[in-house]
């Protein structure tokens, strides 16, 4: 199976005047886009990158993000997304974790590039995108002098470099968002990315008329598959610049698109923007969602915006490139027999293998029981970036990946997820799932938005703590009254605080630390 680079070099040469990218008002043909990614490698070596070697980008979507991907794996270098929204020292943590030779940036963040150019331990070239080409080189540290980034491409030839990349190379390392500690780099390979892409082929139907649009940031997996998969696929990719639902609502009139990925509150803000309903979406044949949970009224919502359209639910990780279970647009029948599908993220891809253990034996527990969800698919990624015992506590040597999650699988092999297993709440010996409890807060009319954590108890070692959102001045007694109508006594809520509003990360997931630490100050562990 060729690299991802080759696959590049093949659709150029059957279809070098097809559309490979659209980023605003610019479009780029695969010919061309081939010719880029070279320069992009020529560039990339004369400044004294190498096989192995990573480059970091920080950026919001843009065409260059596309040829740095593509440019570095064709001389066996690697590409390190940062996501943008990180603070000025959580971006020089992976710039220097990553032990960056480069560091490409977008003009915008060039205040960022300020705060830590002298920070910056292996970074020899600092290259701005839409840089004048002295710019800042005043304030830079002096080893860190900014380049122009169309001029140090320009510079370069565009003779297709002679390296071979071998399929199990590192094709990009994404940092996972970190919810605990300081976030890792994930290898991802090209076989990894070719795995992830094949199943979607045929599950997407796309054929050559497909219009994918990538809407997700480029340093979120399903951003950074979604601008490969265009190139796999001989596809048209459309470049959203950022997840702005105006934005993307415009650009899927305006370029035609077929298929998109989005998370479900860009679904719930497109269908509250007047904006996003004067365009016209019907272009739109799969609406592919997930990354967090999406509540039943959002869901329909969505539906009827967009009625033409199928959906599919997809779950995954950064470290296994994406999606492994897909749930079909024929278990998206709101008013069918089988409604109760609809919570759940579907059944495993073609090459994947679920398996449900006891976090704490690692055996596995029979259908229907809540347990650690681990997967075996050719998608697992090769590990973490230089951390060996993160990698074996994560990977088994025989390919099982822990993914930390929290679900079951009902007797036709659907898998419901809970939550992460370290949300888990241990309260005397019982294990608590808070989404278990979150999902029946959500249903009491007066509850807008919840979160459920584990604070510290003297009798149990902890008990659900349930922070929540009312619509209108409802005692705290009736919510815990509701839930002991429709839960088992130990996992009713120890106590209800009211909140104006629950902290979420940017793709909508709880920020359970955040919420977890005043109560956890001065314990020895998060746990009893």
């Amino acid at each position: 199976m060729p690299g991802l680079t080759a696959v590049l070099r093949e659709r150029a040469r059957s279809h070098p005047d097809r559309v490979a990218y659209i980023a605003g008002d610019t479009e780029i043909t695969f010919r061309d886009f081939d010719r880029r990614a070279d320069r992009v490698a020529n560039a990339l070596a004369s400044s004294g990158v190498g096989h192995g070697d990573r480059v970091a980008i920080l950026d919001k979507n843009s065409l260059e993000y596309a040829e740095q991907l593509f440019g570095a794996a064709r001389i066996g270098a690697v590409q390190v997304p940062v996501n943008y929204r990180l603070a000025p020292d959580e971006v020089a943590y992976i710039v220097n974790n990553a032990q960056a030779k480069v560091f490409v940036v977008g003009s915008e963040f060039v205040p960022v590039l300020d705060a830590i150019a002298g920070k910056l331990e292996h970074t020899t070239h600092i290259v701005v995108i839409n840089g004048p080409d002295h710019a800042h080189q005043e304030h830079a540290h002096q080893k860190h002098a900014h380049q122009d980034y169309a001029a140090w491409i320009d510079g370069a030839s565009d003779t297709p470099p002679d390296h071979e990349p071998d399929t199990g190379d590192v094709f990009v390392q994404l940092y996972s968002s970190g919810t605990t500690g300081l976030p890792k780099g994930v290898m991802l390979t090209h076989d990894n990315f070719v795995a992830a892409l094949d199943v979607t082929t045929d599950m997407w139907e796309l054929d050559e008329s497909s219009v994918l649009m990538v809407a997700m940031p480029m340093y979120h997996v399903a951003g950074n598959v979604l601008t490969v998969s265009a190139v796999y696929n001989g596809i048209t990719g459309v470049i959203a610049r950022e997840p702005d639902p105006t934005l993307i609502a415009q650009t899927i009139e305006r370029n035609r698109v077929t298929h998109i990925f989005l998370v479900p509150v860009l679904l719930q803000f497109m269908q509250l923007i007047p904006e996003v309903g004067a365009c016209d979406l019907s272009s739109l044949r799969l609406m592919l969602y997930g990354a967090s949970p999406i509540s039943e009224d959002v869901l329909r919502g969505a539906m009827r915006m967009l009625p033409n359209t199928e959906f599919m639910q997809v779950y995954g990780l950064t470290e296994v490139t994406g999606a492994i279970t897909m749930l079909p647009a024929a278990d998206h029948d709101p008013d069918g027999p089988n409604t109760h599908r609809l919570r759940s993220a579907g059944v495993a891809n073609a090459t994947t293998t679920l398996r449900i253990v006891d976090p704490a034996t690692q055996k596995e527990v029979p259908a229907g029981q809540v347990g650690e969800i681990l997967c075996r698919t050719p998608q697992n990624m090769k590990g973490y970036w230089r951390m060996p015992d993160a990698t074996a506590t994560a990977l088994s040597g025989d390919n099982w990946f822990r993914t930390g999650d929290a679900g079951y699988l009902d007797e036709d092999g659907y898998l419901f997820i809970h939550d992460r297993v370290k949300d888990m709440i241990i309260s005397g010996g019982e294990n608590i799932y808070p989404a278990e409890i979150e999902n029946v807060l959500m249903s009491h009319p007066d509850v807008a938005d919840c979160a459920v954590i584990g604070v510290p108890s003297e009798r149990w070692g902890e008990t659900p703590k349930a922070l929540v959102v009312l619509s209108s001045d409802v005692p705290e007694q009736d919510i815990t009254d509701y839930c002991r109508e429709r839960l088992a006594h130990f996992k009713c809520p120890s106590s209800v605080e009211r909140r104006d509003e629950i902290p979420r990360n940017p793709t909508g997931k709880i920020l359970k630390r955040e919420l977890r630490a005043p109560y956890w100050e001065g314990e020895d562990r998060e746990v009893h």
